[in-house]
């Protein structure tokens, strides 16, 4: 019982680890991709004509 446990908190601990890492790498991609595109809504601001 007490080995069962053991290996189910271990499993449990890895996928924190994993699921961590992989939300910090979605984070910071998602973030770099609102940089750059809100740098070209910005840089093409001025060729706008109404």
């Amino acid at each position: 019982m007490d080995e069962k446990i053991y290996k189910t908190m271990g499993r449990s601990g890895a996928l924190s680890i994993v699921l961590g890492v992989v939300s910090i790498v979605v984070g910071l991609t998602s973030g770099v991709m609102l940089l750059i595109s809100g740098g070209r809504l910005l840089a093409g601001k001025s060729k706008i004509l109404f």
